[in-house]
């Protein structure tokens, strides 16, 4: 930990040196800069530092490596881990780096990376263009991207990764590197799923898609273990053109929610189905069919309007994320009774249907190594009282062992604060060994360490 003395210079550097912002403890600003989107993570730090370009950046890197106090990196503040902040150190928070430059004609754009997918999706959506990220409108595109990028066009045009052309990175020694196909090849590779591990992006380039209306929104249906199979079984089944999300849960008070179903199970499915409107209509067709729909919020719309900025999750939660590779009638038993033996305010098991143009990607191609894999499975405790964690960490341990079927392989982005064994089941295969080999070419001594850390190889 650095000394009290050792903190106040490194800060008296950075205000006289940057163009942003430092925020220490007794500013107004500080409890609201330090807030992050998991309200049950309350870190401290000496000092949260909004950059306003890729100078300052370079200024906040250099400064706290030399003083060897640690950084930690802020972009939308979604880590479930909460590496977003940190106690004592500083964070470099880049949500004043917001400049998005869209080249219509050749469908790609330049995006600093403290936008967020709803600021860069409703900006895209002005030239009836889209590059897919997650499913939360305030996530930060730099999180999202540099861990790989699973949501809602992930089957028609694949990952966030797979439309990332190049990007601006920070490095450990403080330089500002353009990494593409062609230049740092290595470190491209890297970036691609790897994490926060080699440096921080300051600006991404993307291909764009054609994304304009789009027939999605919200389809809530009664969930048995026949529907709930059924659902995964014609999400699979269905063209590529159509990305689901089953939300299976014990029925809150919505007002949507005809009060009758309040408090049974439902499926709350998430759709978005690109194409044109009426072979859009089509394809959803058959989910209105698995059972009489409780609601039905399906409807032609703008892909922007499937995003939301959304407020924070102020309950603690017990979390738990993998991959399986199909949902049978036992699979579809077990959720159901796992989520019905639960006391939780919300418990929650998130299918999502993957496939489709994520699979065609060679798994060597990128950091991200999980491309065959067909199911993505998040299962979520909420609850009010942290002293209450053991219960809940045990309820979802329980859950996770009883529907897991092979490996216990993870997305980054969804993987907790849950050890260094867990850290490289993110990275099967050849993968973690491939990245520690870049690690110590670009970071050699580990001072991006404040995310899933991936140590590395001694010279």
């Amino acid at each position: 930990m650095s000394s009290v003395a050792t903190l106040h210079r490194t800060l008296q550097t950075l205000r006289s040196r940057l163009n942003g912002r430092v925020i220490g403890p007794d500013d107004a600003a500080y409890d609201t800069a330090r807030a992050l989107f998991y309200g049950w993570i309350d870190r401290r730090p000496a000092a949260i530092v909004k950059v306003s370009n890729a100078t300052d950046v370079v200024h906040v890197v250099t400064t706290a490596r030399d003083a060897g106090v640690p950084l930690a990196v802020r972009s939308g503040g979604h880590s479930v881990a909460g590496h977003s902040m940190c106690d004592g150190g500083i964070v470099l928070d880049l949500s004043d780096m917001r400049k998005l430059e869209i080249d219509s004609a050749n469908r790609t754009a330049w995006a600093e990376t403290g936008l967020t997918a709803v600021q860069y999706t409703v900006a895209s959506a002005e030239k009836g263009l889209a590059t897919g990220f997650g499913d939360s409108g305030s996530v930060g595109i730099g999180g999202i991207t540099l861990g790989g990028g699973i949501g809602f066009l992930v089957r028609k045009y694949g990952l966030t990764i797979d439309d990332l052309l190049a990007a601006d990175m920070v490095t450990a020694d403080g330089s500002l590197l353009r990494t593409d196909a062609e230049n740092h090849p290595d470190l491209f590779w890297a970036i691609r799923g790897g994490g926060g591990n080699f440096g921080i992006a300051t600006r991404f380039k993307f291909r764009l898609h054609r994304v304009d209306n789009i027939v999605g929104g919200m389809l809530f249906l009664p969930a048995t273990p026949a529907t709930i199979r059924d659902f995964m079984a014609l999400s699979e089944s269905a063209p590529e053109e159509l990305s689901t999300i089953a939300n299976v849960m014990i029925a809150p008070p919505m007002p949507f929610i005809p009060p009758g179903s309040h408090g049974k199970p439902i499926i709350m499915g998430m759709f978005v189905c690109t194409g044109p409107i009426d072979a859009g209509e089509r394809i959803v067709a058959p989910f209105r069919k698995l059972a009489p729909p409780i609601a039905d919020m399906l409807k032609p719309m703008r892909y922007h309007e499937m995003y939301q900025e959304e407020g924070p999750h102020p309950a603690a939660a017990s979390l738990r994320s993998m991959f399986i590779d199909s949902v049978d009638t036992g699979t579809a038993e077990s959720i159901l009774a796992h989520l019905q033996e639960s006391k939780a305010m919300m418990s929650v098991a998130q299918l999502r249907m993957l496939g489709g143009a994520m699979a065609r990607v060679p798994s060597e191609a990128t950091a991200f190594a999980h491309r065959k894999r067909r199911i993505m499975v998040n299962l979520a405790a909420l609850y009010e009282r942290p002293q209450d964690s053991p219960v809940y960490e045990s309820w979802v341990e329980r859950f996770t062992k009883d529907i897991r079927r092979g490996d216990a392989n993870v997305y980054v982005n969804f993987l907790g604060d849950e050890g260094k064994d867990r850290i490289r089941m993110a990275y099967p295969g050849t993968t973690y060994d491939r990245l520690a080999d870049i690690k110590a070419l670009y970071d050699p001594d580990n001072f991006f360490k404040l995310n899933h850390n991936i140590l590395p190889h001694a010279n």
